[in-house]
């Protein structure tokens, strides 16, 4: 199955940091879960660990930011960008997307600087801290409306 993958940023030649994540779309109701910070909106989810699964990876980010066991459902896009963190340094994420549910409240979120809100599709696709986030929850809700 083909799924869409877009480059953010431009490759300079210098050594980058690369980082593997993946991501959750849950939408329910119109709106779209998502994680709040100081810095702005995030998807739901995180960097692979050494080993894991996409679909492990998830369940246990989900966990650790909102408290909630989640359903993965389809993949459907990936992005990764190219760019100069403050504190990383030249850093290149590579980010899957999956879409998919809460299920229940199983625990008290861990992330401490991280709030679990529910947000209308419209007011947060343009304002994602990170553009290839605006641009997954794009292609994830356009996906969404075609599965139902």
């Amino acid at each position: 199955m083909y799924i869409e993958h877009k480059v953010f940023g431009t490759k300079k030649n210098v050594n980058y940091m690369d980082r593997e994540g993946v991501y959750l779309v849950p939408a329910k109701d119109g709106k779209v879960g998502v994680v709040k910070t100081s810095k702005g909106y995030f998807l739901l989810g995180g960097g692979l660990d050494s080993g894991e699964s996409h679909e492990e990876c998830i369940k246990r980010e989900c966990l650790e930011e909102t408290g909630y066991a989640v359903s993965v459902g389809k993949k459907v896009c990936s992005a990764e960008t190219y760019y100069e963190h403050p504190t990383i340094g030249y850093f290149h994420p590579m980010q899957t997307y999956y879409v998919g549910e809460l299920l229940d409240q199983v625990s008290v979120p861990v992330e401490e600087d991280h709030e679990f809100v529910w947000m209308d599709y419209n007011e947060l696709v343009d304002n994602m801290y990170l553009e290839m986030q605006s641009w997954a929850l794009e292609q994830c809700m356009k996906k969404l409306l075609t599965f139902h």
